[in-house]
């Protein structure tokens, strides 16, 4: 039989292997879904973007002047919409983990330690 101490040494040793398999399950699930948009964005730039030069030629800019440049256009939007929508689901879920950890809200730590401003 184990002691009380040793147990909860199993238990926390327990938690942050649980926690660390998370967290890499997080990352992995997150890596492929960005992969997977990456893909899409990909054949939606092929389809939308029609036939004609691709660079231009001393100009960086230029490219965008043309009149069938409204694919790239589209896109780039698409892509920063989606890269913002994924960086505001990770902060909710940082800060719901965060929650879950302290097993409490502290959105408000003044009144949880009694200040008042």
């Amino acid at each position: 039989m184990y002691d009380t101490a040793r147990r909860a040494a199993l238990v926390k040793q327990r938690v942050r292997e649980n926690t660390r398999r998370r967290q890499r399950r997080e990352a992995i699930s997150l890596s492929a879904a960005c992969l997977l948009l990456f893909a899409v964005l990909m054949q939606t730039a092929s389809t939308v973007v029609g036939p004609g030069q691709t660079a231009a030629w001393g100009v960086f800019g230029a490219m965008l002047l043309r009149e069938d440049a409204g694919g790239y256009v589209l896109v780039a939007v698409v892509s920063f919409a989606a890269a913002a929508a994924i960086t505001a689901l990770c902060f909710r879920l940082r800060i719901r983990e965060n929650q879950k950890k302290d097993g409490a809200d502290n959105t408000k730590p003044q009144k949880q330690e009694g200040k008042t401003t």
